[in-house]
């Protein structure tokens, strides 16, 4: 259950301890989400950081009714709605299940008594941190200095499994643009590959 998260941890902080990471284990909550399940709803408060043994979620927002998507991160990342997670106020975004998953999650309250224990999960707590603040500032330099067609390049060179777990609708959400220019972006691409 918990051999996935233990390599990530290993890589992440690889002076962590077996006694500290036993300390951890017993702080770990396995959570399982169907597809279509939501982790959490704009207006909640995030109560963990969440682990991703098995699937993918999206975190997206709603504005006018209409979804943006923001993020779609698979199996052995980390996942929150930080911003809410850190501060203990109301999500802006929602996170749902795109598959069934199994997440292995951290509250709030467990974090904090790790990071009083030992100075190994204030480092890991940090570069956790660092990663979901760089993944979320890529994403939006993609948006404000990329062309569409050098967004959607940008996600099958550094993202490929988003192309092919996730619907076209969302990819072309999450780049900036219509499904319909998504359609016609593809065709573009696949006629010059052709000559």
């Amino acid at each position: 259950m918990f051999n996935q998260i233990k390599a990530y941890y290993q890589k992440l902080v690889p002076e962590i301890q077996e006694e500290e990471w036993d300390v951890l284990q017993q702080k770990f909550t396995i959570q399982r989400l169907k597809k279509g399940a939501f982790l959490i709803r704009n207006g909640e408060i995030c109560q963990q950081v969440s682990f991703i043994n098995k699937g993918m979620l999206r975190m997206f927002y709603l504005i006018d009714g209409k979804e943006t998507c923001k993020a779609f991160v698979c199996e052995n990342e980390y996942f929150s709605s930080y911003g809410s997670f850190l501060t203990r106020r109301p999500s802006a975004e929602n996170i749902d299940a795109l598959e069934d998953c199994e997440l292995v999650n951290l509250s709030f309250d467990d974090m904090q008594e790790l990071y009083k224990s030992s100075q190994v999960f204030g480092t890991f707590g940090r570069k956790v941190a660092e990663m979901l603040l760089i993944m979320m500032s890529s994403q939006n330099n993609r948006l404000l200095t990329m062309t569409p067609e050098e967004r959607y390049q940008s996600v099958i060179q550094c993202q490929p499994f988003i192309i092919q777990r996730v619907p076209q609708y969302m990819i072309a959400s999450f780049i900036g643009i219509t499904p319909e220019h998504l359609s016609r972006l593809r065709r573009k691409m696949t006629t010059r590959q052709l000559y």
